[in-house]
């Protein structure tokens, strides 16, 4: 589902990612630990078609990303992406409802039933009017992670998902997210700095000094 070889980033003279190699497949979950400046959302950007690596090769769902145009890796995001960032990026124009479908209709896998499913496991009842303006942290960081699920990607990227979330609304997230991956044969590459959650996955890996650190299993 998702594949890096040989992946080197840089910027300027300084090299952030240097040769990362890393395999992730249908069903599988990976955490990634690292610390602050590691590359860590470096290589999710990577991963997500949102910039491209100086040297390597990036697959994702069998098409080779890091060779694709703007046009090619927007239909890469559209089609088989789904992305959880630390800025929320939720559409300041429409509600939580619409915020929740959004990236689902996109992709032609919009299921209401769903949505409202994920809305109600991840306490945003009673919210689907609101506009972002009037959410808090924690709300909106719920509504963008719900967003993400709506669309049933085959490759969901988390980038520090649930930093902006209580310990107990953190959880429940990341439950979800793992139930996904168990129920439909997503992938999951979850970006946190936190021991605790990262200790739940069957797969972690640690990116220091711009390479993955063995072992890559629990």
């Amino acid at each position: 589902m998702l594949e890096l070889q040989g992946v080197t980033k840089r910027y300027g003279a300084v090299p952030v990612l240097a040769g990362v190699d890393l395999a992730l497949a249908a069903g599988e979950a990976l955490a990634l630990t690292g610390e602050s400046g590691s590359g860590k959302s470096t290589l999710l950007h990577l991963a997500a078609a949102l910039d491209a690596p100086d040297e390597g090769a990036i697959q994702g769902g069998g098409t080779r990303i890091e060779a694709l145009d703007e046009a090619g890796r927007a239909e890469v995001r559209r089609r088989d992406l789904a992305l959880v960032f630390q800025q929320f990026n939720l559409i300041p124009s429409l509600p939580v409802t619409a915020n929740i479908a959004f990236q689902a209709k996109l992709a032609g896998r919009f299921d209401r039933a769903w949505c409202d499913s994920l809305a109600a496991r991840l306490g945003l009842q009673g919210l689907g009017d609101r506009y972002p303006e009037q959410l808090s942290g924690g709300q909106a960081q719920r509504v963008a992670i719900a967003r993400a699920l709506a669309a049933r990607a085959p490759l969901i990227l988390a980038d520090e998902p649930t930093g902006n979330l209580d310990e107990a609304s953190g959880d429940a997230a990341l439950d979800l997210m793992l139930d996904l991956v168990r129920e439909t044969g997503t992938a999951l590459l979850f970006v946190t700095h936190s021991t605790r959650l990262a200790a739940r996955f069957s797969r972690r890996a640690h990116l220091a000094a711009g390479r993955l650190q063995p072992p890559l299993a629990a």
